[in-house]
């Protein structure tokens, strides 16, 4: 079943639309766009006082879709019954063909995880993020929220992303758990349920920086359409390793871009 999931989804790490047609781009897309060196984005950063700075996770600060490659993980190892596996597999095939929303997506990618012990999940979690995703942090990243904890900013990550593989990949990064705001369901007596206690994704990522206090934060960091929303929010916005939909947005709004090394330009 995993090996199906991963078939259908080689398009989604592209950008392409839940229905699977490419994002057109024009030469008028990329003769306005700011790509900044890996020095350019540092200084235009930390050039200025941030005192509230906001990171998406997947496709900014490491490469690749770490909720997605969980799932397809967890239901290879076994972690996920097979009915949950066979439900989840039918479930993307419609979101695939623009039948099932991103929003539900997200949620129904946690939901999976129903009545299973939390320990549990947070140990596989762990292994997971160790074993697939540890390599694929952008060093550039990685030394930006350092330099910005230095300089007293305060960080928080956003990510459609469940927050127990959110909450092991920013380990390195010495940012809070308390700082994560993920999808997430409620626990009751250490058992995961389904019942979704926030999906963070297009406008919900705004409107849930809204609900932690964080209304207009002075700089934000994504990768995708889906952190549309949030990086209009932000006094300046820095798309980074953009998807086309993404990119096409930035030009519009005059917002410089950045790719890590080994990232090609239009690969996101």
């Amino acid at each position: 079943m995993g090996a199906k999931l991963r078939r259908i989804a080689d398009n989604r790490e592209k950008g392409l639309c839940p229905a699977g047609a490419p994002f057109a781009l024009t030469s008028s897309n990329f003769s306005t766009r700011v790509s900044l060196s890996p020095k350019e984005f540092a200084d235009s950063v930390l050039s200025r006082h941030r005192a509230v700075a906001v990171f998406d996770c997947d496709g900014t600060l490491w490469d690749g879709d770490s909720g997605y490659d969980f799932m397809v993980w967890s239901i290879e190892e076994g972690i996920v019954s097979r009915n949950a596996s066979d439900w989840i597999d039918s479930r993307y095939r419609l979101y695939r063909a623009g039948t099932v929303s991103e929003l539900a997506m997200c949620g129904e990618m946690v939901q999976i995880y129903d009545g299973l012990a939390e320990s549990e999940v947070r140990k596989a979690a762990a292994a997971f993020f160790r074993s697939r995703f540890r390599d694929k942090i952008f060093p550039e990243m990685h030394s930006l929220v350092a330099a910005l904890i230095d300089r007293g900013t305060d960080i928080s990550v956003v990510s459609s992303t469940n927050n127990w593989v959110i909450e092991e990949g920013i380990r390195s990064f010495n940012i809070s758990p308390n700082r994560v705001i993920s999808a997430r369901a409620e626990v009751v007596a250490g058992v995961i349920t389904s019942r979704l206690i926030d999906v963070p994704t297009d406008e919900g990522k705004a409107r849930s920086l809204a609900k932690a206090g964080i209304p207009a934060p002075d700089v934000v960091f994504g990768n995708s359409i889906h952190d549309a929303a949030m990086l209009q929010i932000a006094q300046q916005a820095f798309p980074v390793n953009p998807t086309p939909a993404l990119l096409q947005i930035a030009a519009q709004n005059g917002w410089p871009i950045f790719y890590p090394d080994g990232v090609l330009p239009g690969s996101a």
